[in-house]
């Protein structure tokens, strides 16, 4: 299997559709970043049905690792060739957290 992929968009250099292809994918950066990810609780009660809700709140860290990629297109009705640059993010809890 072929590993260049057509995508339906238009061609900045014709404006043709269907006609662009991926040439190449390279990342080229890679950051970790730890944040602090508010959580909310929240707290009933026991003794009464109707009493009010009292959300707790506390502050858990997430790592987020964020990678950004190269794509390189190329045209294939008029050979036109251009690059977008794109970031991903991928969230990951602590450890630690207990919630969902």
């Amino acid at each position: 299997m072929s590993t260049v992929r057509t995508f339906f968009r238009h061609c900045p250099g014709c404006g043709r559709r269907f006609e662009i292809r991926l040439v190449s994918k390279t990342q080229v950066s890679e950051r970790t970043i730890v944040e602090e990810m508010p959580v909310q609780e929240y707290s009933a009660p026991m003794s009464a049905i109707r009493s009010p809700v009292t959300p707790l709140t506390e502050t858990v860290p997430a790592i987020v690792d964020e990678k950004e990629f190269q794509y390189r297109y190329r045209c294939s009705h008029c050979g036109h060739q251009w690059s977008e640059e794109r970031v991903t993010d991928s969230q990951v809890k602590a450890q630690g957290y207990k919630g969902d």
